[in-house]
């Protein structure tokens, strides 16, 4: 009953996750504010001529893309926090930042298979760093 109260939350939609490493600065949304590590670049599946900038996605790895590892799947979701733009060519639905990826999956796959879906989270129930959730 209490996740209820966090968020509203939408149907899952499937698509792919990939990565990108730091520097994570600037950002197409944001320019040189620091968001911390939570963060991911929307592909143009998502962007909407930048309408995604600061929206909130839950991001859960549901297996792999490629034979490479075909567990890569380390259980739960993530949240992040959408600040750059993939553009056009981009290999997934979101690139996630490396330690966002690292969460939810094994690096060494590169590229997920994922269910994800935006919401409005409860404000109140984000750490000063707005790098993690509390419940």
């Amino acid at each position: 009953m209490a996740a209820a109260t966090l968020f509203s939350v939408a149907t899952a939609i499937q698509g792919t996750a990939t990565f990108y490493t730091p520097p994570y600065v600037p950002s197409s949304c944001n320019g040189f504010q620091d968001d911390g590590v939570m963060i991911a670049a929307a592909s143009d599946a998502i962007w909407n001529n930048r309408a995604a900038c600061n929206k909130f996605y839950s991001v859960r790895c549901t297996g792999p893309t490629n034979a490479g590892v075909p567990q890569p799947c380390r259980g739960g979701a993530i949240t992040v926090k959408i600040v750059d733009y993939c553009p056009a060519g981009c290999q997934g639905t979101i690139d996630l930042s490396q330690e966002a990826f690292a969460m939810i999956a094994d690096p060494n796959a590169g590229k997920i298979q994922i269910e994800y879906n935006e919401y409005t989270p409860d404000l109140k129930t984000m750490d000063l760093q707005g790098d993690r959730w509390r419940g």
